[in-house]
């Protein structure tokens, strides 16, 4: 009688398991469970280098972030006619930062006919974007500074490990990519990714190197063509977590919003995903410490001189 009792209660749990499974068939990664959060350690970001003290994403901003005790470079790359990895956050020279190799002035009004895709390197590199200091930023040193290639840090950084005893520096690099930008501004998405996938191979940086977009088709060619590679979602949108994620196939190593999109909500639901979230970009130190204590995975800064800890 006993062993009939038990037959009928795994039996009835069966049903009842089955039940609630047929009342969500659709259920997807985003809504099953996942094993409990596990915390990286806390990472702060050098945005673009050091954009409040040195002209961005400069040889000079890069080795000066690390100086301030940064061990992750935040970075913008575009790519150039001759295919090179070019750092720039926007895929044409700025009005705001560039100087024409005579020496004049940008304009905005013609800013974007300076093309870097349109331009080989050897072009792009006579182009000034740190005489004139960014007009944003009034702490940030005027040095006169070239459009570097990312191999060109990389092998800069190397040195500075070499000499100065640092273990190990990673790099955070927002591919720039827009839809309307394809084949006009930017490769298109397989051959960005593509190419930039390349490079951290011939630099021997892959295991070092994190890719982020705003762009989620640049995302999803990321995860098709190098699966292991970690992902950063970065959000500027006021839609909720679950919404984002939704437009992308995959679940992301981490999410990156706007810092005044964080809240602990945000947080709560992310971590229990086991997704990171790392905040840009935060230059007020009270916001610093209210994001910490709230437990963000990290932040994003153009000051590195003000981290907090």
């Amino acid at each position: 009688m006993r062993i009939l009792l038990f037959a009928l209660l795994v039996f009835n749990l069966g049903c009842s398991q089955n039940s609630k499974s047929q009342e969500n068939p659709n259920m997807g990664i985003f809504s099953e469970p996942t094993q409990a959060y596990q915390p990286e350690p806390f990472e702060w970001q050098g945005h673009r280098g050091a954009r409040g003290l040195f002209p961005e994403n400069s040889l000079i901003g890069f080795l000066m972030a690390l100086k301030q005790g940064v061990r992750v470079l935040e970075m913008d790359v575009v790519v150039s006619k001759d295919g090179k990895i070019v750092l720039s956050h926007e895929p044409w020279i700025s009005s705001k930062i560039g100087l024409k190799p005579d020496g004049k002035r940008i304009s905005q009004d013609e800013e974007m006919s300076y093309n870097i895709y349109k331009m080989y390197y050897e072009e792009v590199k006579k182009y000034d974007c740190g005489s004139v200091g960014h007009p944003d930023f009034p702490e940030q040193k005027a040095a006169k500074s070239l459009k570097p290639l990312l191999s060109q840090v990389v092998q800069s950084v190397n040195s500075m490990m070499t000499n100065e005893k640092i273990e190990s520096v990673k790099y955070n690099i927002e591919l720039k990519s827009k839809p309307e930008w394809y084949g006009v501004y930017v490769p298109q998405p397989s051959e960005f990714v593509r190419l930039i996938l390349a490079e951290l191979k011939n630099l021997g940086i892959e295991n070092q190197a994190s890719l982020q977009s705003f762009d989620v088709n640049i995302l999803e060619e990321i995860k098709k063509q190098s699966p292991e590679t970690k992902v950063a979602y970065l959000v500027e949108n006021t839609e909720d977590l679950e919404i984002n994620l939704k437009k992308l196939s995959f679940k992301p190593e981490v999410y990156s919003p706007n810092h005044k999109l964080v809240n602990e909500a945000l947080l709560n639901a992310a971590h229990s995903k086991n997704i990171r979230v790392i905040t840009w970009t935060v230059n007020d130190t009270a916001d610093m410490k209210r994001l910490i204590e709230m437990g963000v995975d990290g932040i994003i800064t153009d000051y590195p001189n003000r981290i907090t800890h």
